[in-house]
């Protein structure tokens, strides 16, 4: 099958072969499927415009939402806008993108600067590839393909629907909701910032009436706080002995 296919060297063919493996189909347009796993750290230029897979991610994240938004209004006739809103939310949330990232093995396939911090670096970048990805797909075969590959081969493969209804993985939300129904002072701070371009890390700090509960830092400062925001609601969890 895989001779059907034009696939100028080594490299194209073997990410043709990791896409079959993983979600059943062949590349048309390999060139798109390098690029959505060209991280800008690894960027070039083409005819003087610097190229990563930053311009995929923002149409695959378009494509994402539509998908999942008509998958739910098909999948739940009765549930109303604020339910569907929520489940799309905590469906294509970075979090959950980085989890479908790593369960694919994206980390494999994404050509990005290896950072001494590449745990940490890959949990950002995973998420955006599979935009990225979404994205291609899109381009390559049309928004039907795109939306069988995402509802067949990984939304009801890979996702757990009534335990994404279940949990509520938005910390920051939750603990300003908690702070506010329990009259706390609750204020994140940028507390500090380093490195450069795309290693750059942002350190956030949660204080809970003026008292420092947490401290994260990610490669953004929305990551930041909802990093933080978790580490102070399960400390919150300890000192109530329950779950609040």
């Amino acid at each position: 099958m895989l001779g059907l296919f034009r696939y100028h060297d080594k490299a194209e063919k073997e990410l043709a072969k990791n896409i079959h493996n993983l979600f059943g189909f062949y590349p048309h347009n390999i060139t798109l499927y390098q690029l959505a796993f060209t991280h800008k750290s690894m960027s070039h230029k083409l005819n003087g415009i610097q190229v990563s897979n930053e311009r995929l991610e923002y149409l695959g994240d378009a494509i994402l939402s539509s998908i999942v938004a008509e998958y739910l209004f098909k999948k739940y006739p009765a549930k109303q806008e604020g339910f569907l809103t929520e489940m799309r939310s905590r469906i294509v949330s970075r979090a959950s993108l980085n989890k479908l990232s790593m369960k694919f093995g994206f980390e494999n396939l994404i050509s990005y600067v290896k950072s001494h911090d590449k745990h940490s670096k890959f949990r950002s970048i995973g998420g955006n590839a599979f935009e990225a990805f979404t994205g291609a797909i899109f381009l390559d075969r049309g928004y039907k393909f795109t939306y069988k590959i995402i509802v067949d081969r990984i939304i009801k493969i890979h996702l757990d629907l009534d335990e994404i209804e279940k949990s509520d993985g938005n910390y920051k939300s939750r603990i300003i909701e908690w702070s506010q129904k329990n009259k706390r002072q609750l204020e994140f701070r940028h507390s500090d910032t380093k490195g450069e371009g795309f290693e750059k890390l942002y350190y956030i700090k949660l204080f809970i009436d003026e008292k420092e509960y947490s401290e994260a830092c990610d490669y953004s400062i929305k990551g930041a706080e909802q990093l933080a925001a978790e580490k102070a609601w399960h400390i919150l969890e300890e000192e109530n002995n329950q779950t609040i």
